[in-house]
């Protein structure tokens, strides 16, 4: 285990993670994640940890003025370029959402964050900031891999490392299909420490859905929809 919270990981994979992560067509678990953070138009949305920008461009398509957040470099060019091809007027910050001082005077009426919590460090502060520029009443919704995905042996890792769901931490795999999870690791936090997380920044959870995997996996692997494999909630600022 080791903590590698200044370090943008995703600089190196950038490239992978585009080719994986082109879009939101087929994602259910992007729906899932839109459909909790509910009508965005008029209003100021931050994309937290938003990559090469694939939700910030829906998010701005259905009306929201949107800031997006990462601190990869290499995946925020590649949002700017799309962002010069076709201008939506979407805002990219490099930066740390750990950070105390980032979008500081920012304020926003949602925050999303889409499978980004378990690949920062710092949880602590990343909910501290999403608590600090939300309005009064806004809503925070993210998606994550379920934390107590067990994986499904022998080819596809579970969330959590070789010493158990209880084990916290910074890993990498050494094994599995995913080649993203191989290259740039993940944080495997138990539900309870991501709960008591949003709880101490005031930050409620409203609502929560566990959608199943999308229809190739359950026709690739039939046990699949018989585990969690994937969490959504909407928080609100209270």
């Amino acid at each position: 285990m080791h903590s590698t919270c200044d370090v943008a990981r995703y600089d190196e994979a950038a490239e992978l993670y585009q080719r994986l992560n082109k879009d939101l067509n087929g994602d259910v678990v992007g729906e899932a994640l839109l459909d909790l953070t509910g009508p965005v138009r008029g209003y100021r949305v931050l994309d937290l940890a938003c990559g090469a920008g694939r939700v910030a461009r829906v998010l701005a398509g259905r009306g929201a003025a949107v800031t997006g957040l990462d601190l990869s470099a290499a995946l925020l060019e590649s949002a700017i370029a799309a962002e010069r091809a076709e201008p939506l007027g979407i805002v990219y910050v490099h930066g740390s959402c750990a950070e105390p001082e980032v979008l500081s005077g920012c304020r926003f009426a949602a925050v999303v964050c889409h499978h980004g919590l378990s690949d920062i460090d710092d949880l602590e502060g990343c909910v501290a900031t999403v608590a600090r520029v939300l309005e009064p009443g806004g809503r925070f919704a993210f998606s994550i891999l379920h934390p107590c995905f067990p994986g499904w042996p022998p080819d596809v890792s579970a969330s959590w490392p070789p010493g158990g769901y209880h084990t916290e931490g910074f890993w990498v795999p050494d094994g599995g299909r995913s080649h993203l999870r191989r290259q740039v690791g993940a944080n495997h936090r138990q539900l309870s420490t991501y709960l008591n997380a949003l709880a101490r920044s005031g930050l409620h959870v409203q609502e929560a859905v566990e959608p199943e995997p999308p229809d190739r996996w359950l026709g690739e692997r039939p046990g699949a929809g018989t585990v969690p494999t994937f969490l959504v909630a909407r928080c609100v600022k209270g």
